[in-house]
């Protein structure tokens, strides 16, 4: 019974991991490659453009670490710069008077992260020694 209990995190860990990574993949190429969807978009929040580049950059990098095995502390970071990006994405969408629609994706992807986070088998976790 055990046994299964790991399974099941285990997967859904994968299944959160593998989508978050997907979405932010996604999201940083077209953030450096500057989509017209995404420079509207983000003019429109009041951000200068150069804010695609830094983000586009971070997402990419925070998959590689994601992925990557090892690095535990860097994943912790990886993991607290999307929540911080997703979080930070919904409520400039709900201040600039977006509506839900417009911040639904942001929203999934930080609630991804903390499932990810959470789920994360003990090989991907930081052992705190005090």
């Amino acid at each position: 019974m055990h046994t299964e209990k790991n399974k099941s995190g285990s997967t859904g860990y994968w299944i959160a991991t593998i989508l978050l990574c997907l979405g932010m993949t996604a999201g940083g190429i077209v953030q450096l490659i500057r989509l017209k969807f995404n420079v509207d978009g983000i003019i429109h929040l009041g951000y200068p453009l150069y804010v695609l580049t830094i983000f586009g950059i971070w997402k990419l990098l925070g998959v590689t670490v994601l992925l990557a095995p090892g690095w535990l502390l860097l994943k912790e970071w990886a993991y607290a710069g999307f929540f911080f990006l997703m979080t930070g994405a919904v409520l400039s969408h709900i201040v600039s008077g977006n509506s839900f629609i417009q911040w639904i994706a942001p929203f999934i992807y930080a609630i991804l992260t903390v499932v990810s986070w959470y789920l994360r088998p003990a090989s991907r976790k930081l052992k705190i020694t005090i």
